[in-house]
């Protein structure tokens, strides 16, 4: 009798919309504020009189100062409400984005962008963990990708509008404009996302108290290392999109962004995918992912002379790449117990940074050195790798159980 009452008495949690939503909006202006560069690459060179691959690097500046802080002001914060510290990182993102407006030259423009790496950092470190500690593990991979479809709208709306803007009217005003809505993307986090208390991490911890290593580190680090080596790839390509599009695939320098929109809209339909199709099946969409990314840049690489061609398989790949950063994280999220998941997000949001700033300035050098035209060369040079770290650790969790039956 005492059961049946329990069963009927305890009903699941609505699943939070609302607060995932607003959690999505947030991660939306994080991320166009981090890669919007990418698209003013020539508006800022001009302007600031330097070259476009110094431009460049303040996506590695921003995505190294990510890499440096962000687990060191995870543990600093460790007592911080999660709730108020998200509110709090976006205010400082918007004092970056105006320091950056308002800056006289390129000098001052690197300390504001040092600062927004500073805060984006730690707003990861948060958010990475925060969908998980708001639904049952069941739900996990449906909330990481209403909250990471933030990120990928930030590539189908956020840089293609700031680009078209900037085109407009001046880099400057775009990243006034975007200093605007990161207060209002405050008040709205600030108002609609529920409160969590981690009291699974706690009860998990409690349960067991005299554990020194929790068991999930490593495959949560090799997790996250082939996370590093897949942004290193994407990054060192894409950081530079607009000019080989301009110089090697001969586009015209008016229709980049919306080249940029269609590759963002191709990213929603990964997401998509990652969410309904390969959220159960992480590891099996990683696999999918990284190769259709690698086919469908190798065909961009030779076909740069065909216009149509290139332009598609650019497309292609953007809904390739869509599904990557949901599997990657719902991949962690699963490996990671409760009470080493905020950790191993600061850890995932330092890989993820590594391989953006690495990427960054791996293509830049590959810029100075070799041109645009190599930088898709670079690309499959990573993803190669990424893709074998995959299949190795799909091998042994199929050989594990097999030998641990066997004896």
């Amino acid at each position: 009798m005492s059961v049946t009452q329990r069963s009927t008495s305890v009903q699941p949690k609505p699943f939070p919309w609302v607060g995932l939503i607003a959690l999505s909006a947030a991660t939306f202006l994080s991320v166009t504020g981090e890669m919007i560069p990418t698209g003013l690459l020539p508006d800022m060179s001009a302007s600031l009189d330097v070259s476009e691959s110094q431009i460049g690097l303040l996506v590695t500046v921003f995505a190294f100062t990510v890499v440096v802080s962000s687990a060191p002001l995870t543990m600093l914060t460790r007592r911080m409400p999660r709730h108020a510290l998200i509110v709090g990182v976006l205010f400082v993102l918007a004092v970056s984005s105006v320091l950056t407006a308002l800056a006289p030259g390129y000098g001052f423009v690197v300390v504001s962008r040092v600062i927004g790496g500073l805060a984006h950092g730690l707003f990861w470190s948060v958010v990475g963990a925060y969908a998980g500690h708001l639904v049952p593990k069941e739900q996990i991979g449906r909330a990481v990708s209403i909250t990471i479809s933030g990120g990928t709208l930030a590539f189908v709306l956020g840089v293609p509008l700031g680009t078209a803007l900037g085109h407009a009217f001046g880099w400057r005003l775009a990243f006034g404009a975007l200093a605007v809505l990161l207060v209002v993307g405050a008040v709205l986090v600030w108002r609609f996302l529920p409160t969590v208390d981690r009291a699974d991490a706690a009860a998990e911890v409690s349960a067991n108290p005299g554990r020194r290593r929790d068991s999930t580190v490593w495959p949560v680090l090799l997790v996250c290392t082939i996370t590093a080596i897949t942004m290193t790839g994407h990054y060192a390509f894409y950081t530079y999109i607009a000019p080989y599009l301009i110089d090697v695939v001969g586009v015209d320098p008016g229709t980049i962004s919306t080249l940029l929109f269609g590759y963002g809209v191709a990213g929603v339909g990964g997401l998509v995918l990652a969410g309904s199709v390969f959220g159960p099946r992480p590891q099996i969409g990683l696999i999918s992912a990284l190769l259709v990314c690698g086919v469908f840049v190798a065909v961009l690489a030779a076909a740069a002379s065909l216009p149509v061609v290139a332009i598609v398989a650019f497309l292609l790949w953007g809904l390739a790449f869509g599904a990557l950063p949901p599997l990657l994280q719902t991949r962690l999220l699963h490996t990671a117990s409760a009470a080493f998941r905020d950790t191993a997000s600061a850890i995932y949001t330092t890989a993820f940074n590594v391989g953006i700033g690495a990427g960054a300035l791996v293509g830049a050098l590959a810029f100075d050195g070799l041109g645009v035209g190599f930088e898709p060369y670079v690309y499959l040079g990573f993803v190669a790798v990424a893709l074998v770290l995959v299949l190795s650790t799909t091998r042994r969790r199929r050989v594990g159980p097999a030998a641990a039956a066997s004896a």
